[in-house]
């Protein structure tokens, strides 16, 4: 596609969102708040619930799993649209309802470094995007390392998901920290005062998630690490699954930059050929991950509060089709899962793959 071609279809899109919002918020509206009450409530109520010492071990371990679903749902409905400053027009708002990811026992200035920034300027770029670094265990990108053992990451990928918490938790931030260089961040250095909030952010979540049970709760001490594992592997596996459905799929393109660095195609175009939407008709899905289902949607504007995704979905996908822009999707969650499965086997193992094809 030609620049003049992109630049249309980016016109074309701009417009045409800029009426559908010029008679209405493009922030949040009651549906969310309630959202947020909802996911508070869920997991902190089931954290109360598991304290109160009014429940059988095995009862407990379930109130654990639900708190992992609702720490999921904080991600996705609160902190995600918080941290991208699409919650409300009022940026003491969203600071505030961003903390909700330090409650969850992550950064969240790392995180708009590292997604906010680094992945939404250079989804699917390799060496940049930071999303594609999970870990070393996963080839995510064609352009990435092969190694022996990622034959077999289709079989062990989505149980290495669900450790995506108890990394951010105990490991990832601390390491983003440490990086001298951060996808194309070289020599990044971090105010003072964020290294301040991290480190007392991290001892607040370690105090009420590890040192309160242990003091309160009438169990073993290897019972609460089973519930305490539980809560993370369940709330893991949600959020990692639902973010690589977005990228590493089959049609989303990984894109090399030419040699002085630059793509060859516009952002907003580089957007619709890097990223996938899913479920797009499940509404109790796209309520829970917090309209994530329209990874399209949120990449070309990230600034918009996820409760409009599923309207500006139609426009986009009329104006991609008018200007024959490609549009990435999935009619179900489990096509999508599917397809990363396949893209797994494939990245994993790119010789076999093309020979059974």
């Amino acid at each position: 596609m030609t620049f003049a071609a992109a630049a249309a279809f980016s016109e074309d899109a701009k417009c045409r969102v800029e009426e559908y919002f010029a008679t209405r918020t493009s922030k949040a509206d009651v549906s969310m708040v309630a959202k947020t009450l909802i996911m508070l409530s869920v997991t902190f109520g089931a954290y109360g619930l598991i304290l109160s010492n009014h429940f059988s071990p095995w009862q407990m371990l379930g109130l654990a799993s639900v708190m992992g679903v609702g720490v999921a749902g904080i991600g996705f409905g609160i902190a995600h649209d918080a941290l991208h400053g699409a919650y409300s027009s009022c940026p003491r708002v969203n600071k505030l309802l961003g903390f909700s990811f330090e409650l969850m026992g992550a950064s969240g200035y790392m995180w708009k470094i590292t997604h906010n920034v680094i992945h939404h300027t250079y989804p699917n770029i390799h060496g940049l995007d930071e999303d594609l670094e999970a870990s070393p265990l996963l080839r995510l990108s064609p352009q990435a390392r092969l190694r022996s053992i990622h034959r077999f990451q289709h079989l062990y990928a989505f149980a290495a998901y669900s450790l995506t918490t108890l990394s951010w938790v105990f490991i990832k931030d601390y390491r983003h920290f440490l990086m001298h260089d951060l996808g194309p961040f070289r020599g990044k250095q971090h105010p003072k005062s964020e290294v301040v909030t991290l480190l007392t952010a991290k001892l607040l979540y370690y105090g009420y998630t590890i040192v309160i049970p242990l003091m309160v709760l009438k169990i073993a001490w290897w019972q609460f690490l089973i519930g305490f594992l539980v809560m993370h592997l369940t709330a893991g596996v949600i959020l990692g699954i639902v973010f690589q459905l977005a990228h590493v799929v089959e049609d989303t393109e990984h894109p090399i930059p030419e040699s002085n660095g630059q793509m060859d195609t516009a952002w907003m175009v580089h957007q619709m050929e890097t990223t996938s939407n899913f479920a797009m008709s499940s509404r109790i899905l796209s309520w829970y991950v917090g309209g994530l289902n329209y990874q399209v949607e949120h990449h070309l504007f990230p600034k918009v509060c996820s409760v409009h995704y599923p309207a500006l979905s139609r426009i986009v996908r009329d104006t991609a089709v008018k200007h024959g822009v490609a549009y990435h999707h999935h009619e179900t969650l489990r096509a999508a899962i599917r397809s990363h499965y396949r893209t797994l086997k494939s990245l994993g193992n790119p010789l076999a793959t093309s020979l059974d094809g």
